[in-house]
């Protein structure tokens, strides 16, 4: 795990292919090679914009990275270890680079309907079906597989800063969320949805008690219940649609 001090300082760990070789070293009982994706999303805990999934998948070669200061690199890893400069940098090279790659999302309405964790997994389903091939196994950063079956899942803790294929998701999810994010913020000014992406920004938060929400907040979430003014709004998900709700911490 790579400090906060170090993350501060744009330092951060290289991901490398060690995930990766584990799986295609373990018994396939299918022969060949094993095709692996990475699997990461963005926007989970945000309060406005969809959830976004993006899977990647390489060749195992060595990946792009970037010049730094000096003679230093920046190299590959989580995107929220990167620089925005270095993000969008990265998010230029890597669809060049890597085998092929996938972006799925769930937007505000679908969230509210079926809950976070059902979105997610109709994202990353998404995803992985518009893959040029279907993976034989998929890499998720965290604890939690909302996949399943029939997809073989490997889940791994900190799996954005291990995996090259997982990094390389991290940052095309959080590029490409932001980007849609930015566009909201010429729709709908005053949210500061290009600075937070929609997450709860003290300029976000005001924007919400003074104009209510926009289309595209979510109207499900206890959030609703602080705006005394636009309570009547939220919306009261049926318990038995999706699949119950991962934590958003």
């Amino acid at each position: 795990m790579v400090p906060a001090s170090a993350a501060a300082k744009g330092v951060s760990r290289a991901a490398d292919y060690e995930i990766e070789h584990e799986l295609r070293a373990a018994p396939s009982g299918r022969g060949g090679t094993v095709a692996i994706a990475g699997v990461d999303e963005v926007g989970r805990g945000a309060w406005a914009g969809p959830v976004v999934v993006c899977a990647a998948v390489t060749d195992l070669s060595p990946p792009p990275a970037l010049p730094g200061r000096g003679n230093k690199t920046i190299a590959l890893t989580d995107s929220k270890l990167l620089a925005e400069a270095h993000r969008e940098s990265f998010a230029e090279l890597l669809p060049g680079w890597l085998t092929g790659h996938a972006i799925g999302a769930a937007g505000p309405g679908e969230i509210d309907e079926v809950g976070m964790t059902e979105a997610l997994r109709r994202a990353a389903v998404r995803a992985l079906e518009s893959l040029p091939e279907r993976p034989d196994v998929v890499i998720l950063d965290g604890k939690h597989d909302f996949l399943s079956r029939p997809w073989r899942v490997r889940c791994e803790v900190k799996a954005d800063q291990r995996s090259v294929t997982v990094a390389a998701a991290s940052v095309l999810a959080k590029v490409h969320r932001d980007r849609l994010m930015a566009e909201l913020d010429g729709e709908f000014p005053g949210y500061g949805f290009a600075d937070s992406a929609g997450y709860p920004s003290p300029v976000h938060q005001k924007a919400l008690e003074e104009h209510g929400p926009t289309p595209h907040h979510r109207l499900s979430w206890s959030y609703m219940d602080d705006l005394p003014r636009w309570r009547h709004l939220k919306k009261h998900r049926d318990p038995l649609a999706g699949e119950g709700q991962l934590s958003l911490l």
